[in-house]
């Protein structure tokens, strides 16, 4: 989810029902991968496959390992794949407070090297994950082979107005979250997801639709009763978004380069929206941000000479779910320019 969806768009998620299309072997998400210990924690990895360089996704606010149940498969068959649970989410235990793309870029970073998978690593990011994993490639840059972001979040590229409105679009957000999370921790009946739907409880304000077409119903299942359960996750949450501006800060000061490693940037032009079925905004003002959206997520073009900005043809923020060969066919295309030049950039 990116990281304002929940304030501006949680009026455009869709519940939709039915196994088909249902990614097989998802059943994997439903149950603990790998928990590797970092700093008296445990992180949850799936890693598949086998091959270098490894693949490693990271998610968007709001969303976790199973979002990349549609494209890891397909990229396991070549090459060494990996999603997560960030701290708090999933299957991963709480981390040390606050949660800033900082912290969790190193505690990503501790994980794959005290699992034993070294680098280098081909980055996968969503929307807020574009973050932290831009962070991961400043501090980690000689580990880094290359990098694929999926409607990323670029508010510190942005202009400042747009800034400042996502800033308080979070700040009026948070109390609903807070809500769900003590109402969890003290066993409370959950409020419902927005006053037109009573049935409908905040805990199904992550992803993007209840149950996701994408998914089994066992995985839907799984997915739904974390949410419903999990205090550590809304504390998780809560602080990543409570610390974005911070984020924002720090990538504004720490600028890099990645050389001539190859970058690749989906660009959708639906920023915040989850759903391709829902009637695309017309106001100047959704324009103007959908706009500033493509061209913020432009100036990742930045970060190297070997860059690209690929724009979907018929995609919600979730790529990986609606246009899931378009994102693998941009890992492949890093994976082997990557494979063609190991010492780019270096």
């Amino acid at each position: 989810m990116h990281r304002s969806t929940g304030v501006s768009c949680v009026c455009l998620l869709i519940a939709i029902t039915g196994e088909a299309g249902a990614a097989p072997g998802d059943g994997l998400y439903t149950q603990p991968g790998r928990l590797v210990e970092v700093d008296g924690r445990n992180l949850n990895l799936y890693c598949t496959g086998s091959g270098a360089p490894t693949v490693v996704f990271d998610s968007g606010w709001g969303d976790w390992a199973p979002i990349w149940a549609l494209v890891q498969p397909q990229v396991a068959a070549w090459t060494q794949a990996c999603s997560y649970d960030r701290a708090g989410a999933g299957f991963s235990d709480p981390g040390p407070m606050p949660r800033t793309s900082s912290r969790i870029a190193d505690e990503l970073h501790g994980a794959l090297h005290n699992a034993g998978i070294d680098g280098p690593y081909i980055l996968v990011a969503s929307s807020f994950g574009g973050d932290n994993m831009r962070v991961f490639a400043l501090r980690y840059t000689a580990e880094v082979a290359g990098v694929v972001f999926l409607e990323a979040d670029t508010d510190d590229l942005e202009p400042a107005d747009l800034q400042n409105d996502d800033h308080r679009g979070e700040a009026a957000f948070l109390p609903y979250v807070r809500a769900c999370r003590d109402a969890i921790a003290n066993g409370r009946p959950l409020p419902p997801r927005r006053p037109d739907t009573p049935d409908r409880t905040c805990a199904e304000l992550f992803f993007r639709s209840w149950p996701e077409v994408a998914w089994s119903s066992g995985l839907n299942e799984s997915v739904l009763q974390q949410a419903k359960t999990k205090v550590a996750m809304y504390d998780a949450f809560i602080s990543e978004m409570e610390q974005m501006p911070a984020d924002e800060s720090y990538l504004k000061e720490h600028r890099g380069s990645l050389g001539t490693r190859p970058v690749r940037v989906l660009s959708t032009g639906n920023h915040g929206v989850g759903s391709v079925a829902t009637p695309r905004a017309t106001s100047l003002k959704h324009l103007r941000y959908e706009y500033e959206a493509a061209l913020g997520q432009s100036r990742l073009l930045e970060l190297s000479s070997n860059s690209r900005q690929i724009f979907t043809r018929n995609s919600s923020e979730y790529i990986q779910f609606d246009e899931p060969d378009t994102v693998v066919s941009a890992i492949r295309e890093v994976f082997d320019q990557s494979a063609s030049n190991p010492g780019a950039g270096r």
